[in-house]
Formats: C-alpha cells, sequence, structure tokens
C-alpha cells in the first residue's frame, strides 16, 4: 500500500490521535495470517511523513473485522490510549454502523437483546434469546433507511460491544449481512469483503475535551453508491 493511498483514508488527525477509513482487506492488529497490520503501515507513514528518527507510538484503541470496513481510532500517545480505553469500558465512544441485508427485518426499527456466546474454534459467535453459560449481553438498535431491488440497508448503533455482534444478530434476526457467508448469507463477496461499514463515530476528544464527529464513506462498489445515492436525493 503506497504511502499516497494511506494518507488518504485519514479522517481526522492531532497530536494525540489518528482516525482511520479502514478498507475491508485491512486487519488491524497482526494475526495468524502474518499479514501487515494496519497499525504498523501507520507507524511506518508516520516515520516517514513527519521524519522521526525514533519509534513511532500508536496504540490500538479498538478493532473493526478484517472483511469490515470504515472508522477506526488509533492513538498516537500514551495519555490518549489510557483515557480513550477508560472511555470505551464506560460506553462512551458511540459508533454507527451501515449493514446491507439481504432481507427485510421484521419491523422498519428495532431494539435487538441477545445473549452471545463466542466459539473459539470457529471463530464464530452464536446468539441466544436467553442467558446460558458463558454467553454476553448484547444489545443494538437498528432502523431501515433505504431498500434496493434486492437489498435493505440498516443504520445499527452499538450499545455493547461484543464479538461479531452486529453479524450475529442481525443474522439471528433472518438478516444477514451480504457476503457473510459465516452468518447465513448464500455467497461471499468476490474481493472477500461483507457489507458492514462502521459510518461513523462520536466522543470527546480525551485530551482537548473537544467533540469529535467523523464520517466514513463506503467502500468504492456499486452497490453501496447507488444506496449513498439514494439517501442525498431523500435528503
Amino acid at each position: 500500500m503506497s504511502r499516497n493511498s494511506i494518507g488518504n483514508d485519514i479522517l481526522f488527525e492531532d497530536n494525540h490521535l489518528i482516525i482511520f477509513n479502514k478498507q475491508p482487506s485491512q486487519i488491524v492488529q497482526g494475526d495468524k495470517t502474518g499479514d501487515v497490520p494496519l497499525s504498523d503501515l501507520l507507524k511506518a507513514f508516520i516515520k516517514e511523513r513527519d521524519h522521526k528518527p525514533g519509534n513511532v507510538f500508536l496504540g490500538v484503541v479498538h478493532r473493526i473485522d478484517r472483511p469490515v470496513s470504515g472508522v477506526v481510532i488509533f492513538a498516537k500517545t500514551s495519555k490518549a490510549l489510557t483515557r480513550l480505553n477508560e472511555m470505551i469500558k464506560a460506553g462512551q465512544i458511540h459508533k454507527t454502523y451501515w449493514a446491507v441485508v439481504k432481507n427485510q427485518p421484521p419491523e422498519d426499527s428495532g431494539h435487538l437483546l441477545h445473549y452471545l456466546k463466542k466459539n473459539e474454534e470457529k471463530n464464530k459467535s452464536f446468539a441466544y434469546d436467553k442467558e446460558v453459560s458463558g454467553s454476553r449481553k448484547a444489545e443494538l438498535t437498528y432502523r431501515l433507511i433505504s431498500t434496493s431491488q434486492h437489498y435493505f440497508l440498516l443504520e445499527v448503533n452499538l450499545l455493547t460491544g461484543r464479538h461479531h455482534q452486529i453479524r450475529t444478530q442481525l443474522s439471528k434476526i433472518g438478516c444477514p449481512i451480504k457476503g457473510d457467508l459465516k452468518y447465513g448469507f448464500d455467497r461471499s463477496n468476490l474481493d472477500g469483503s461483507i457489507h458492514l461499514h462502521a459510518r461513523q463515530i462520536e466522543f470527546m476528544h480525551p485530551v482537548s475535551k473537544e467533540e469529535i464527529h467523523v464520517v466514513a464513506d463506503p467502500p468504492d462498489d456499486k452497490l453501496w453508491a447507488s444506496f449513498q445515492l439514494q439517501l442525498k436525493n431523500k435528503s
């Protein structure tokens, strides 16, 4: 990945933070694949751009799954990282997602409450209507914001942050995300992505106390583009 393409996906930056629009093929942190993670790419970008002689500090605040796109926050100082971690635990960082799903949900808007249990071996979570041993409470709200001939666009607000939460809960109500074979969609996307996008993030800056509100464009494909055009025409 070139320096220019990394720079083009930076949505916000100051002395303490970088907010980045992750593409579906990128991983936030290193994993067993051995692929270079976004955290390392950004460190190399900052080191070259700013002519830094020593090591660059960059803390991962939160992650999104490899096939998912959208907003990710990184901390450029240990002070910011510590405070952001506390804010995550306190639910003070608000994330909104877009999800393109196969079927129309039972209601045009709703609140989903399930109990999710992760299967480590399969790297998959399972949703239950009632608490089971080893499960964790998962909540989100959604609303239907656009439709096409074959698909439905949902805006999702996470109230908790669980493993594969949106993917699991939407599948549980019969609305698997486009391309998400693991959670019930019938075929994968050609590029290995799924149509789940971290659209925006809102929080108070951990140092300056400024209100931060960042919106990320979805990946460049025809389906995302058609939904964006519909929404623009509605507004």
